[in-house]
């Protein structure tokens, strides 16, 4: 059976009906393993092991060896070239192919290295490959929104130990973003991350890291403990229009904050999101990143309202991880 989407018609919200994924070889971890450490003796993500992948889609490499891999994702939630077209079932049921594309970035050909453990040059590298393929969706005639996103740890849904991040495009703005779009054409002092930025970097209370390119912060509503909001000082709707200077901060950014929550935290699981514009859309959005640690467990009344209870105050959380932060 193909993949399809389904209107929820309680919040307006699609859901991915993903019959493939369920053949993954961990689609189902039981709570007691690590992230397919038993399950899984050869990595198909370390070198030696590419015939255990779809042909790559892009390889950058250096002196006949590679260093970061984008490839098809074995067990796509999105695939096709089909247009957006609901079709209702009856006054409740309505459904949609699930097209796009889902590919896999390989972090770095080292199994034990993440983000925060990488040199420089690899995590701006990351940058340039996620630049790249979501560069390559806006030429899709099919595709709206692009996101990029890393699960590390088995907590925050990593299927595979070997560092490595997702690329996922759709033929439809998820919920989420629309939200924010939401938010920006509300907020009517401009762009409320340009105001955000003015107004954190003038109390410095959440600022947790600032270069000339990008500020990290911790968001005066964050809805956990220790998330971080990232956010280039540039307004800028698309990330794929990002200069190269404004990546390459990101890239770092996000390795010292990273950094920072596991020298205070520990090696704990985490979920990185890239949030840029629709592909269609221009003028409202600012393209940022959101890192959320994986530390508490959403429980019945965060599930049932939707309210988040966080047990961080964000200016704590600030405090806590500056001293933590290793530059360069």
């Amino acid at each position: 059976m193909k993949n399809e989407l389904r209107l929820d018609p309680l919040t307006g919200r699609w859901v991915v009906v993903a019959y493939e994924r369920s053949a993954r070889p961990s689609a189902f971890l039981a709570r007691d393993t690590d992230v397919q450490k038993e399950s899984l003796k050869i990595c198909p993500f370390c070198p030696g092991h590419e015939e255990d992948t779809p042909p790559a889609l892009e390889t950058y490499s250096e002196q006949g060896h590679w260093l970061l891999r984008v490839v098809p994702n074995k067990y796509p939630a999105f695939a096709g070239d089909e247009p957006m077209v609901a079709i209702t079932k009856g006054p409740i049921f309505t459904t949609a192919p699930a097209s796009g594309i889902h590919e896999v970035i390989v972090l770095s050909p080292d199994h034990a290295l993440g983000w925060s453990d990488l040199s420089h040059d690899q995590v701006k590298l990351i940058m340039k490959g996620i630049r790249d393929r979501i560069e390559a969706h806006s030429d899709s005639s099919v595709i709206r929104y692009s996101q990029a996103i890393v699960n590390s740890g088995r907590e925050a849904g990593a299927s595979l130990e070997h560092p490595h991040g997702q690329l996922l495009a759709t033929s439809f703005v998820p919920r989420e973003i629309t939200d924010e779009l939401a938010g920006f054409s509300r907020f009517l002092g401009g762009c409320v991350l340009c105001s955000t930025l003015e107004g954190e970097l003038g109390i410095a209370d959440r600022i947790i890291l600032e270069d000339s390119q990008t500020a990290t912060i911790s968001p005066f509503w964050a809805s956990q403990p220790y998330e971080m909001l990232i956010v280039p000082k540039m307004h800028n709707e698309h990330l794929h229009k990002a200069s190269a200077t404004e990546l390459d901060s990101i890239a770092v950014s996000i390795k010292l904050a990273i950094g920072s929550l596991k020298s205070h935290l520990g090696d704990i699981a985490y979920n990185l999101v890239f949030h840029s514009s629709p592909y269609r859309e221009q003028g409202r959005f600012h393209w940022h990143v959101h890192i959320m640690p994986k530390l508490t467990t959403r429980a019945g009344f965060e599930l049932g309202t939707g309210v988040m209870i966080n047990v961080v105050p964000p200016e704590k959380a600030a405090s806590d991880l500056r001293p933590y932060l290793i530059r360069p």
